[in-house]
């Protein structure tokens, strides 16, 4: 699985404006929304949510890979957010996250997800990677970024 393939250039936005936990799970879902019919943007939030109480999703070094499962999509969806100024997610370190890679996936399905997390991990393992992610300016840029870094590792 490629990441660059089921990240929609849509599907990025550089310089979140939310400040906490909450905010970035709407705002994510809201970029979401603006791509794909979900219905009822909060259903998802709340499953989200509901998910984060369970464990943060915040796992170190800045990063966050919130995830869940709903009815609304037919088949795996990646939103990939960037916080300028960090956000407390509480993350297993303690440290603000920057980047948030969101996952939906539909209810019955457990197996795309499962890879994408891995993919996901394996791409946001390289600091570099990450601060490279950060300095991007566009969101043409970063799906550049992910994609190429996908291709070099293939």
């Amino acid at each position: 699985m490629k990441i660059h393939e089921i990240l929609d250039k849509r599907a990025i936005k550089i310089g979140l404006n939310a400040t906490d936990k909450t905010g970035v799970l709407k705002e994510l879902v809201g970029i979401l929304s603006n791509i794909r019919n979900i219905g009822d943007q909060k259903s998802i939030v709340k499953a989200l949510v509901e998910r984060e109480n369970l464990g943060s999703t915040g796992i170190g070094q800045g990063i966050a890979i919130p995830h869940g499962k709903t009815d609304k999509v037919d088949s795996l969806v990646a939103i990939l957010g960037v916080s300028n100024q960090g956000v407390n997610f509480d993350a297993l370190d303690g440290e603000p996250v920057y980047i948030f890679f969101l996952l939906v996936t539909p209810k019955d399905t457990s197996g795309p997800h499962l890879k994408a997390l891995a993919q996901i991990s394996r791409l946001l393992r390289d600091s570099y990677f990450c601060e490279l992610i950060r300095r991007c300016k566009t969101a043409e840029e970063v799906h550049e970024l992910i994609k190429n870094e996908e291709e070099k590792k293939h």
